[in-house]
C-alpha cells in the first residue's frame, strides 16, 4: 500500500496515478510492494530529521527509512518540496519531473540501489530514468 502524507502546503495532483505509477516501478524491478509512506515536507522539517536521525547537518531533497524485508519493500520517504523546487531549477527541468526522479529515488533504495560512488551514482541515475518514464498521465 502507498500512502502520501503532507507536512507542508503541498499536495501532490492525481494522487492514484503516482501511485499506480510507483507500483509500477516496484513490479519493474521484480518486488512485492509493502507499506510505502510518502512524506511531503519543507526543508527545516527535513533538516531537524536529517541532524536528529542521521547526525548531518544539511539540506537534501529525500531522506528514506527502509524497512524493506526481502523483496517486500516497505518504508517510509520524506521529501522536501523546498528542495525539489530549487533542484528543478538548477537542473533546468519541470518541477514534476524532478519530484518523479526523487520519489523515484526512495524506491530504488529500497530495491537496492546505492549512490556514494560515482560509479553507483551513475547506475542510479540511469534507474531514476528509466523509472520515471513508467509515469503515463491520460491526457
Amino acid at each position: 500500500m502507498i500512502s502520501f502524507n503532507y507536512e507542508t502546503q503541498f499536495v501532490l495532483q492525481d494522487e492514484a496515478k503516482h501511485e499506480e505509477w510507483i507500483s509500477r516501478v516496484i513490479e519493474s524491478e521484480d518486488k512485492t510492494e509493502g507499506e510505502i509512506n510518502y512524506i511531503f515536507c519543507d526543508d527545516e522539517y527535513l533538516l531537524k530529521m536529517n541532524e536528529e536521525f542521521l547526525d548531518h547537518d544539511t539540506l537534501t531533497d529525500i531522506i528514506s527509512f527502509d524497512y524493506t524485508m526481502g523483496n517486500l519493500l516497505s518504508g517510509d520517504i520524506f521529501i522536501s518540496i523546498e528542495r525539489v523546487k530549487d533542484n528543478a531549477v538548477d537542473f533546468n527541468v519541470p518541477f514534476e519531473d524532478e519530484l518523479k526522479r526523487v520519489m523515484a529515488h526512495g524506491i530504488l533504495h529500497y530495491c537496492g540501489y546505492k549512490d556514494k560512488t560515482e560509479a553507483d551514482s551513475a547506475i542510479m541515475r540511469y534507474k531514476e530514468d528509466e523509472k520515471t518514464a513508467l509515469f503515463h498521465v491520460e491526457q
